[in-house]
């Protein structure tokens, strides 16, 4: 199925577009409508007509969309594309994320505290603005399968997203791939799995990378500039990260993980022309209203 934005929705329906840079040598970047930001930061990058159209009306939807972020782990998500949920959630749309994972009492650093690093999750999202669900399986005892696959299908048919995110499907720990295939086939057949011919697929599914260590051969074609929604999603990554190390949460000293967020934000930021950037890949061809 091919993933689309319809031309005869409202120019600002696709939200996401708003702070969508393009990378700075891509040979459709326009030199002629540049955003204050990207010229200051980067003096090449340019927003969507889309974009600039929106903003200078000031067009929202009358209908929140709904995003559903799919990960392995409980960090996936907050570790992928945290920037993107928060800015969607600021926006009133409804986030919900799902953890396929739920149990954690194979994971040493967290094996007595299963429970309260589950529920930690689900009240930090709660603070920001979304939903948090676990599926109930434990690291290494899932895998793609009628039940895995109708188990993520559920949950798609109950949020009815509009748009979704998926790990990229090659990584090189197992859980990430076995959970990029389980959705790539729970949100592409729904209706098959569940027998139900009502549930629909998500109109756009994105998927996202999980960093350096993790990720191989992921190159986006959609960049999301995050700086003003930086800071909130730097402290949301540090402070479950304390949780998992016992430690305070001490924004002057950061866990490895966030200083590979860091790095990798700024790195996206650099090929788009934002101070900080999330990238993403479109699972299928999306037909934007304009360029």
């Amino acid at each position: 199925m091919i993933a689309r934005i319809r031309a005869d929705r409202p120019v600002g329906s696709a939200r996401l577009d708003a702070n969508l840079c393009r990378p700075l040598h891509s040979s459709r970047t326009m030199s002629g409508h540049l955003s204050r930001r990207s010229f200051l930061l980067a003096g090449g990058a340019a927003i969507t007509a889309t974009a600039v159209v929106a903003a200078r009306a000031g067009h929202r939807d009358a209908r929140p969309r709904t995003l559903l972020a799919i990960g392995a782990h409980y960090d996936d998500c907050v570790f992928g594309i945290p920037g993107i949920l928060l800015q969607a959630a600021h926006n009133r749309d409804r986030v919900v994320i799902l953890s396929l994972i739920g149990d954690y009492t194979n994971w040493p650093p967290v094996a007595a505290r299963s429970r309260a690093l589950v529920d930690l999750s689900v009240q930090m999202a709660h603070e920001r603005g979304m939903e948090m669900r676990f599926l109930p399986w434990a690291s290494m005892g899932f895998e793609p399968s009628l039940e895995t696959k109708r188990a993520v299908a559920a949950v798609l048919a109950e949020v009815e997203p509009d748009v979704a995110f998926i790990l990229w499907p090659r990584d090189r720990h197992p859980d990430h791939e076995a959970a990029s295939a389980i959705c790539h086939a729970a949100l592409h057949q729904p209706a098959r799995l569940l027998g139900r011919d009502e549930v629909k697929t998500p109109s756009v599914i994105y998927w996202y990378d999980n960093g350096p260590g993790h990720t191989i051969g992921f190159e986006p074609d959609t960049y999301i500039d995050v700086t003003a929604e930086w800071d909130r999603a730097r402290d949301w990554l540090g402070r479950l990260m304390a949780f998992v190390n016992k430690e305070q949460w001490d924004p002057a000293r950061p866990d490895p993980a966030m200083e590979a967020k860091t790095i990798l934000a700024r790195y996206r930021g650099l090929a788009c022309g934002a101070a900080y950037a999330e990238a993403l890949k479109s699972m299928g061809p999306v037909a934007r209203d304009a360029i």
